[in-house]
Formats: structure tokens, C-alpha cells, sequence
């Protein structure tokens, strides 16, 4: 094996640097060992080395990656089985095949990928971060029963449970290659604190794109619903915090870091007076719409019982069809709500481990893409999907959806790529963004490690990312930022997390069990 490989063999080459050109710049692993050497980075913040003026004023260093393979996920699918990625600042350069373009001013970093691929960062479209407490338990159930079994527990979070929560939700997912991370969070006990602020608390925390769907409940016990009572919201309090949450934190710009959504929770929580005034809500105020769709067998018979009509005519009945909607799951779906997602442009969540485990079933994925309809991948809630990692899903994905009525011409391994990384930019609406590796998009990407055991014998590196093993990051940027090297994460200390996550769990255990 090279054992060049992943190093950073970087220095400035114009003479413009400041002190940190011409040495050594922060490898991101040993070939041998993946362990880290020399930095000059601050682990927790963008580095201040060598910086020069572009032709448009802007201040850039330039972060260099080559001889590794190269999959864009642009509409082309091109690949290279030996390219390189160029970074300035924030945004992707130049993508191509063969070593980077010589004479580049400004390189503090240059990247030796020999033995990787490098993609474009994944991106997760459905997600709750609180359920991180309570994995685990009601391992038999399904959606329904599972329900029922956790809202009592569920009921009881305050603001450092979700706190601790979001950061171990967080931070298994981008130490495995999330750039852009979403939550639903819907559960909104009264006096629990300020559960929406410490999702996003968590996420800057990380370095992490965000997209926090404001949820909401009005529909308790006591109206029909799930939840304990004083677990929801009135309709009216559901409003105006969720309009709060967009004035206070959605940023519409280009490379926005937080952006807010509009998410009540499914339709056996929410009254149809929610669904239709949180549709106009999020159309007065330019913001995505996110919610829970043809999950179970069960909600079509709710819906059926009543409204009268399956999930997709009601939501088409309350507004929520359109470019501006995604929806999670969608496994129960007729020919004619297939192409009612089509014709209006709804997106879809799909969450296969999830689906799996409480034995929802395999959601029509190949016919919804044959339609044209946008799907990206989710995690879903971790008491549904314990491993809570984004990777995880794009193997099931496929793999799943071979088990369906297409057989082996289900799903290919580059389309379970394509979902996990531009499918999830097109379903929050931030396609021109991104989810490909393209010059003018936001530096999100992950180098990902395919030269040792778990994948050294697959020649095809994209098959080997999709079907092997967890490939190991060896680095991850986030608009030209790293937040991932050699495995560990930069920002934050993941043990702990995990010791903060383990006591937050325990407490809740207490609460819930009246201790």
C-alpha cells in the first residue's frame, strides 16, 4: 500500500504565506496507522494560515485533494478513477480527472487521496435527535404500539436531555460523513426549556449544516391522539412558536448553516385546522414543509376512518402537496398517489432500517424515482434505527428494496449513492447547493478510506462504499471546513458525549419511572 495515502503533503507554493507556508501542514493519516500527526489547525475552528485576494476580493486558502477516485453525483454521474477536488474557501473550485491544475496560488493543504473516493457529503432528511435517550426498548413493536410504549418516556424531556441527545444523534452521524444533518422534533412538553434552541446549540457545536423542523402536536389523549396531554400544544401555540423559530433562526442565503421548516407530525397528532394553517404559515414566510406520510397499514385505515380519504388525498386536501413538501416514509402508496407526488414535486424521506424495524414495510423507491419523484434518505429516530447513522442507510437502501418486486433491478449501487447525497439536497430544496461536487457549490464533502481491510479487494469504489462495511472518513469539510479527520471528530469530545448522553438517559429512565 502507498503509504502516501490520505497524507496531507501540503505547503504553499506562491510565496504569498504568512508563516505556515512551506512546512507541513496537518496530515490526515498514515497510510498505516490512520492516526494523527503534526496539525497547524485549530481543532475547533477554521484555521487562519496562509490567505490570498481572488479576483473577486474575497480572502481564500485552497485546500487541494488528488489521486483519488472521484464520484460528483452530478447529472451525468461522472467519475474519475483518479482525479482531484480543488477547495476555495467555501465553495468547490475544480473537479477533474488526473492531478489539480499547477501554479495554484493560496494551497495551505494538499491531499494525497491515493486509495479513497471522494464524495459529496451525505445528507439526512429525516430524523428526531431526542429519541437518542431511549434506544433500545419496545424491540418488537410496531409504529404504533412502539408509540404508545415510548410517549410516556418521550413526555418527559427537558432541555439537557435533548441537548445531550442532539449531540450524540449529531455526532454519529457526521464522524460518518453527514455534511448537512435534519431534525424533526415535535415533542414539546410544557416547562422542558428551550428544546428547539438546543438541537441548534448542538449542531453548531459540530460544524454541522442544519435544518431543524419546528414540529408540533395538538392532538393529546384526551382528542384521540398518542401523546399524554400536557406533551402537546394548543393549535394556536403551535403557531406562533413555529413562527418564532423562523423569524428568530432561518437563514434563506445561499450557504446558510440553519435553516427552519415547517413540521407538524403526522396525521393521527394534528388536527386538520394545524395541517392547513401550518402550510399557509410556511408558504407566507418562503420556508420548506416537512411531516410524517403513508408510514403503516394502520394510517390508511385512520385516514380512511376519519377523513374519508387515504393519507395523500388528505394531505392534498390541507395544502400539503408541492416542491415545498417532503414527506417521511411513504411506504403504503397507491399507483395514483405515486404520481400525485410526481405531478405537484413532493419529496420523500426514506428510511429503510427504520421501516425495517418496526416492520413498516419497503416503501415503492424505484417506482418513485421512475416518476421522477425527489427521495433522499433519513435515519429516522434512533429508537427505530440504533445505529443512527446516515452510511448505514444507503446499503439497506439498496438492499431492501431488492427484497421488493423489482428484484435485483431495484436499486443500483450508484442510485443509493445519488439518494444519500443529491436526492437529500433536492428534498430540502438546496440542490444548487449541494449534494455533487461541482465548481460554485459549497465545499461539502467526505474522503472516504477504501484501501484497507474492509474494502481493498473491491475494485469498484462506489460499490465498495455502498455494500462493504462502514468505510472509515478520513476527512470531512463542511463549506470548506473540517469537521472529520482520520475518524474523529474535530470539534467536540465524543466520549464525552457519550458520557453526557449515557447520565441524560439514565435520568430520563428515572423521571419516566416516576424515580
Amino acid at each position: 500500500m502507498n503509504r502516501n495515502a490520505g497524507r496531507d503533503i501540503s505547503q504553499d507554493t506562491t510565496g504569498n504565506a504568512d508563516g505556515a507556508a512551506g512546512r507541513e501542514v496537518s496530515r490526515v493519516a498514515d497510510g498505516a496507522a490512520d492516526r494523527e500527526v503534526s496539525r497547524t489547525a485549530d481543532r475547533a475552528a477554521d484555521r487562519d494560515v496562509s490567505r490570498i485576494a481572488d479576483i473577486t476580493g474575497r480572502d481564500v486558502s485552497r485546500i487541494v485533494i488528488e489521486n483519488c477516485a472521484v464520484a460528483t453525483v452530478d447529472a451525468h454521474d461522472t467519475e474519475h478513477p483518479s482525479g482531484h477536488v480543488v477547495v476555495a474557501g467555501d465553495r468547490i473550485e475544480s473537479v477533474g480527472a488526473g492531478r489539480a491544475p499547477q501554479g495554484l496560488a493560496g494551497v495551505v493543504r494538499r491531499i494525497d487521496g491515493t486509495g479513497h473516493l471522494v464524495t459529496p457529503g451525505l445528507v439526512n432528511t429525516h430524523h428526531h435527535f431526542y429519541q437518542w435517550l431511549t434506544r433500545g426498548l419496545a424491540q418488537d413493536s410496531n409504529l404504533f404500539d412502539w408509540l404508545v410504549a415510548l410517549y410516556p418516556t418521550w413526555a418527559r424531556i427537558d432541555e439537557p436531555m435533548v441537548h445531550a441527545a442532539a449531540r450524540g444523534s449529531l455526532a454519529m452521524m457526521v464522524r460518518g460523513g453527514v455534511t448537512t444533518a435534519m431534525d424533526h422534533h415535535y415533542v414539546f412538553p410544557r416547562g422542558s426549556g428551550d428544546l428547539l434552541g438546543a438541537e441548534i446549540r448542538a449542531a453548531r457545536e459540530l460544524g454541522v449544516r442544519f435544518t431543524a423542523a419546528r414540529g408540533s402536536m395538538d392532538l393529546g389523549v384526551s382528542d384521540g391522539g398518542l401523546p399524554p396531554d400536557f406533551a402537546v400544544e394548543s393549535t394556536e401555540e403551535a403557531l406562533a412558536a413555529t413562527e418564532e423559530a423562523i423569524d428568530t433562526h432561518h437563514d434563506p442565503g445561499f450557504g446558510a448553516m440553519l435553516q427552519i421548516a415547517v413540521a407538524p407530525c403526522s396525521p393521527f397528532s394534528v388536527s386538520t385546522e394545524l395541517l392547513r394553517e401550518a402550510a399557509a404559515l410556511a408558504r407566507r414566510k418562503g420556508v420548506r414543509l416537512h411531516t410524517h406520510g403513508s408510514e403503516t397499514v394502520e394510517e390508511e385505515k385512520f385516514c380512511q376512518e376519519r377523513f374519508g380519504m387515504g393519507p395523500t388525498d388528505y394531505f392534498a386536501s390541507t395544502g400539503w402537496l408541492g416542491e415545498d413538501v417532503w414527506m417521511a416514509h411513504c411506504v403504503h402508496m397507491s399507483d395514483t398517489d405515486v404520481q400525485a407526488f410526481a405531478r405537484t414535486g413532493t419529496g420523500v424521506a426514506h428510511c429503510p432500517s427504520s421501516n425495517a424495524r418496526l416492520a413498516a414495510g419497503i416503501a415503492r423507491v424505484p417506482d418513485l424515482l421512475a416518476a421522477g419523484v425527489p427521495v433522499g434518505l433519513g435515519v429516522d429516530g434512533t429508537a427505530s434505527n440504533e445505529s443512527g447513522e446516515l452510511h448505514t442507510e444507503l446499503r439497506n437502501a439498496l438492499l431492501v428494496n431488492r427484497l421488493g418486486v423489482h428484484r435485483e433491478k431495484a436499486l443500483t449501487a450508484r442510485q443509493a449513492l445519488r439518494l444519500g447525497t443529491h436526492g437529500g439536497a433536492r428534498v430540502l430544496g438546496r440542490q444548487d447547493q449541494i449534494g455533487s461536487l461541482e465548481p460554485g457549490k459549497l465545499a461539502d464533502l467526505v474522503l472516504w478510506k477504501l484501501d484497507g481491510l474492509g474494502h481493498s479487494s473491491i475494485a469498484d469504489p462506489v460499490a465498495a462504499l455502498v455494500l462493504g462495511a462502514p468505510a472509515p472518513v478520513t476527512l470531512s469539510l463542511v463549506g470548506g471546513v473540517p469537521v472529520v479527520e482520520s475518524g474523529r471528530l474535530l470539534r467536540v469530545d465524543e466520549d464525552e458525549i457519550a458520557r453526557e448522553a449515557r447520565a441524560e438517559a439514565r435520568r430520563l429512565a428515572r423521571i419516566a419511572a416516576g424515580g
